[in-house]
């Protein structure tokens, strides 16, 4: 057998096999066996025909759908034998096969960039934090009052808060209804910050079996398209919020908190924690971002792919049956998302070797604190947990993630910038 190494790019090359009839036979003999109990000849069992007679009769079919099969074999023997080291999946991109003589084949693959590792201590960043505020802890309130409100149906609109329920039937550019496209109960929230303008300037005082026009130019992504609708009342609902007294905080906190001072209090330390963890993300990222900045390599595409495919399967996992709607483009979807797709494999790479530069382990004591900690929380003998995080190699990436995060971080200068000030200054400019 022949090989031949070729260097396509920094991250990328090719390897070229050649194999003789020799080289192949054991192969197709395999191939053979395999393919045996699905051949059905006159005379014999299933499965039974001699090999011989199998060969003699199917012989060529047999190789030719075996071939990728055996380049794959093939090209596995090669790795081990030149210690090629190869990452991501490799790509057949030719084969020729001559039957009774040789059977040629490339396949290219990614390997890691040589990477020089520079500055990723010592760095400045500039961070934009957030501290929670009187009026978020007074919206949180709101939103829970609105959850827990109940509805009165009235005859009209007199104010943003209520509930409009509608037929909507889509007009074309005359007027006249679009076959197939009404909808026979929507329902409009006319308090949603979410609810597009246009909705709530023609639903503001709407009664029930009122007609609506609604026409407007919907932004979507990178393009417009236009609403046209008709609009026919069906309901209209007042929407009456609890008082936030005592008994209120009793209901939403199940009883754990029993007075609405304190429940306050909750709201208030529950906000602080959200964005003490926002900023800290916020800060982490600033921080990986100027390290990438610092080291310019080329990135494999099977990384890159890698990345992407996951995204794909996150947004494939929000859909019913985990299908994608029949005008999902995936193509476009990658094209979008390949920015921070380069992004995370760049990082991957990078956090793999600043690891190994600073010999980041975690050992048994580390593994036994955590189990101690979270036992009592997930309701799992502590011994057992010790056993489980010793031989997981997830959680072991997780800790040793976590202390290289704490590395980075103490070992940065961070400007904070309030993000207040920095939307007054803004507003200024």
């Amino acid at each position: 057998m022949e090989v031949t190494l070729n260097t396509l790019s920094e991250v990328s090359r090719e390897v070229e096999i050649l194999a003789n009839a020799k080289d192949l036979q054991p192969h197709f003999e395999k191939a053979y066996k395999e393919y045996r109990p699905k051949v059905d000849i006159k005379g014999f069992r299933k499965g039974k025909a001699p090999i011989e007679l199998v060969r003699r009769l199917y012989g060529e079919l047999i190789e030719h759908e075996s071939l990728e099969t055996i380049a794959t074999e093939l090209y596995r023997q090669v790795v081990k034998e030149k210690d090629l080291q190869p990452i991501g999946d490799p790509t057949l991109v030719d084969i020729d096969y001559r039957r009774g003589e040789s059977l040629c084949f490339k396949i290219q693959y990614d390997v890691r960039p040589t990477i020089e590792l520079k500055k990723y201590k010592g760095l400045s960043v500039e961070t934009v934090v957030h501290r929670s505020t009187e009026e978020e802890v007074e919206e949180e309130l709101l939103r829970l009052r609105k959850i827990n409100s109940s509805r009165e149906e009235v005859d009209r609109v007199t104010d943003e808060g209520h509930v409009v329920s509608a037929e909507l039937q889509e007009l074309d550019d005359s007027g006249l209804p679009i076959i197939g496209k009404k909808s026979d109960n929507a329902r409009f929230y006319l308090a949603d910050p979410q609810l597009e303008q246009p909705f709530k300037d023609a639903l503001r005082s709407a009664e029930k079996g009122g007609e609506h026009h609604i026409r407007f130019e919907h932004q979507h992504g990178d393009h417009n398209h236009k609403v046209n609708l008709k609009a026919t009342v069906t309901k209209v609902e007042k929407v009456i919020l609890p008082e936030l007294d005592d008994e209120f905080a009793k209901k939403v906190t199940k009883e754990k908190i029993t007075n609405v001072k304190d429940f306050r209090e909750g709201i208030k330390r529950d906000l602080e924690v959200y964005w003490k963890e926002k900023n800290r993300r916020n800060l982490v990222n600033a921080i990986v971002s100027e390290i990438i900045r610092l080291h310019e390599f080329q990135v494999p595409e099977s990384l890159i792919r890698s990345v992407l495919n996951g995204l794909l399967e996150e947004i494939r996992n929000q859909y019913p049956k985990k299908e994608l709607p029949a005008d999902f483009e995936v193509e476009k979807f990658f094209q979008e998302n390949r920015a921070y797709a380069i992004f995370q494999a760049k990082w991957a790479l990078l956090r793999e070797e600043i690891i190994k530069a600073e010999n980041l382990v975690v050992d048994d004591a580390t593994l036994e604190l955590l189990a101690e900690r979270e036992a009592p929380k997930i309701g799992i003998d502590k011994e057992r947990l010790i056993t489980y995080y010793k031989s997981s190699d997830q959680i072991k990436d997780r800790l040793v993630g976590d202390k290289l995060i704490e590395l980075l971080i103490s070992n940065t200068k961070v400007k904070e910038i309030d993000d207040t000030a920095l939307s007054n200054r803004l507003v200024k400019g």
